[in-house]
């Protein structure tokens, strides 16, 4: 790939890198000293992509066969990533608990699974307000590693572009271990049970995750009997594995965009796949702009507040072509407004002939604050939600494609509920997320179940 440059061959565009510049931009941070962000974007732009234009388009492949009812996406992971979380056990057990969930959905319901996680690059969040008060005082807002520190010290508060580079690098060590784990033999079937953490061995999930683990280990021996195995059959060691991030800060991004040597196309190669958040999915925005001349495949959060109107000004704008796989739908509406948000769009969807896929979060639309003033989410209402996805688009006649969850393969106390009942007393216990409450490893695996499930129905029913 070339390097950054500021042009664009579009036969029918004249967008270019960094045309996004002249569209009004909403969440971007104050970075004060304008010379001093240039020159980090200027040092960023010299460094290699993080993930390459051949991977995206295996992932665009992948998704346009999720939209079109031949997989299911599975896309999880922190709500926000931390530098101080940064170790090769955290990684791994983020991994971990996305191929239990896949193993669950894949043997459970049949469906070939695309794991996405939300890892190496989200470092950066949307606030509602510029300032927040804590006890009494009042700072600049918590806006993810990559901008300012989540400590409760104003000099840490003030945005400091240097952060990005620390927050490459660490993306770049994260997808190199990705890899390793990937592709070295650790999502290699015949260590299922390996996945299965040793606090939650125990539990109920993770009893009944060791049976289908046993299942699954029972029908590799099958298999190995009729001559396929590991060595002769290679997805059964090796798995792909996608990363994603919400596509926030623009100049970042502007920097790790490059153009294909073969086909001559933009890639922002900081991710596989992006979104465009519920606060920045302006038609006529910055944000909208600059992904709509990238050829990644794009996720598009959609929350109460949006309208038909400006969903199909989106679509024409970020998907001209009409392809499958280019656009992902992200759901988000909440439990208690599904029903009545969701099919008036599938039916304009419909009605337009827009190829996406539909994917339900069912986490963003269902969060509260306890008395204490914490943030959290409770795993009936979080569950209730994507039932109501599944019953939605049956009784639509379309497809549920995937879901997309924050969550962690640490036995955190965040999210109420589940099989464990956590209750808001319990949230003290070992509430760690720098930003949004996340489903810990027996909350995820229980969902896994249900969602498995409800799979078994749709395919069931096609």
């Amino acid at each position: 790939m070339n390097k950054l440059k500021t042009t664009h061959d579009s036969k029918s565009s004249s967008w270019t890198v960094d045309s996004w510049k002249s569209f009004p931009a909403e969440q971007l941070p104050d970075w004060g000293d304008a010379k001093r962000l240039d020159k980090v974007h200027q040092e960023l732009a010299t460094y290699p992509p993080l993930v390459f234009a051949g991977e995206v388009r295996s992932l665009t492949r992948e998704l346009a066969d999720v939209a079109q009812g031949k997989g299911f996406l599975l896309q999880g992971g922190d709500c926000a990533e931390t530098f101080t979380d940064f170790t090769a056990d955290h990684i791994r057990d983020k991994l971990k608990i996305i191929l239990q969930m896949s193993a669950i959905l894949t043997y459970g319901a049949g469906m070939r699974v695309v794991k996405v996680g939300r890892i190496a690059g989200q470092f950066a969040k949307p606030r509602s307000r510029v300032t927040e008060t804590i006890n009494g005082e009042t700072y600049l807002a918590y806006r993810g590693d990559a901008v300012n520190d989540v400590a409760l010290r104003k000099d840490v508060r003030v945005p400091n572009p240097k952060r990005m580079l620390r927050a490459y690098n660490q993306s770049a060590a994260t997808l190199n271990l990705l890899r390793a784990f990937t592709q070295g033999g650790f999502a290699d079937l015949k260590k299922i049970h390996v996945w299965n953490q040793e606090f939650i061995k125990r539990s109920r999930q993770g009893k009944r995750y060791e049976t289908l683990a046993n299942q699954i280990e029972s029908a590799m021996e099958f298999m190995q009997a009729c001559g396929v195995n590991p060595d002769n059959a290679d997805q059964l060691r090796r798995t792909d594995f996608f990363t994603s991030h919400e596509g926030l800060l623009l100049g970042y991004e502007q920097a790790l965009t490059r153009q294909d040597s073969l086909t001559g196309d933009w890639y922002d190669c900081s991710a596989h796949t992006l979104w465009i958040g519920d606060r920045t999915r302006q038609p006529d925005g910055a944000h909208v702009e600059f992904m709509s001349g990238i050829k990644n495949p794009l996720g598009i959060k959609l929350g109460p507040g949006i309208t038909e109107d400006e969903l199909l000004r989106l679509l024409d704008k970020l998907n001209p072509s009409n392809d499958w796989g280019r656009i992902s739908l992200i759901t988000r509406f909440g439990a208690d407004r599904v029903d009545n948000k969701l099919p008036g769009f599938i039916r304009i969807i419909q009605r337009e002939g827009k190829h996406v896929g539909w994917i339900c979060d069912p986490m963003h639309g269902n969060t509260y604050q306890t008395a204490s003033g914490r943030k959290t989410r409770a795993f009936d209402t979080i569950l209730k939600e994507i039932e109501q996805f599944f019953i939605i688009h049956h009784a639509e006649g379309t497809i549920p494609g995937g879901v997309h969850f924050e969550l962690t393969g640490d036995n955190v106390t965040e999210c109420v509920g589940g099989a464990q009942e956590i209750d808001v007393p319990q949230l003290e216990k070992k509430y760690e997320t720098a930003c949004d409450p996340r489903l810990n490893n027996e909350q995820s695996l229980e969902l896994a179940f249900h969602i498995s499930d409800l799979l078994k129905i749709r395919n069931h029913r096609r």
